[in-house]
């Protein structure tokens, strides 16, 4: 920390990719067709399912979804959609590595730890159904699919402002996004690319963070 720094008094957390490993295979594998699971899980969204997630990660609920896949995909790999959503813990098979020792020790040295994550508002309760702990650490979450809100966009960072109290020159964000970051940053937050918790600790420190 240099002699400009404000001490950080607040951490906070995106979840898919920095808490939680979030994989869409996992929820399909051993029930769908392999070549079917490779064309949805594919980099380039050959079916679309990424896109539709973040259509509900921005407020849409599934029954809006489900006609614009059916339009756009046809009737089945709607189904399949659907199906996808009800077995959506089982795209969660872990946390990520470290990321709950991280926390255990942020919370341990008095900082106040928080979640911000884009995220279905219809989903996001299977990540502190698999993973209780979580919630023993994090004061409170923003879910960006409840407010309408999104990620890079201004508005859901200023939200966390305003809801946790936050200063954001004494607080710092982490996201495996860079633009997510980067939206932190505009609105004045400490902004961390996730890598690994291992480099996540070391970043931190180097802003004054005792982990």
């Amino acid at each position: 920390m240099t002699a400009s720094q404000s001490p950080i008094t607040d951490i906070v957390f995106d979840f898919c990719g920095v808490l939680v490993n979030w994989q869409c295979r996992a929820a399909l594998e051993g029930r769908y067709d392999p070549d079917l699971v490779d064309r949805i899980c594919a980099d380039d969204d050959l079916l679309g399912f990424f896109h539709y997630e973040d259509l509900m990660d921005g407020g849409m609920l599934l029954e809006d979804v489900l006609p614009i896949i059916a339009r756009e995909q046809g009737a089945d790999i709607a189904e399949v959609y659907r199906d996808y959503i009800a077995h959506y813990g089982d795209a969660l098979p872990s946390l990520i590595d470290g990321s709950l020792e991280l926390l255990e020790d942020l919370d341990k040295a008095g900082y106040r730890l928080w979640g911000l994550t884009n995220w279905s508002g219809e989903t996001f309760h299977f990540a502190f159904e698999r993973f209780p702990e979580l919630a023993e650490h994090l004061r409170d979450t923003i879910v960006s699919g409840t407010e309408r809100l999104h990620k890079p966009e201004a508005p859901i960072y200023e939200l966390a402002i305003a809801r946790f109290d936050l200063d954001p020159a004494r607080s710092v964000f982490l996201d495996d996004t860079v633009r997510n970051v980067d939206g932190a940053r505009a609105v004045g937050f400490n902004g961390l690319v996730f890598s690994t918790s291992a480099q996540a600790r070391n970043d931190l420190r180097k802003l004054g963070v005792t982990c």
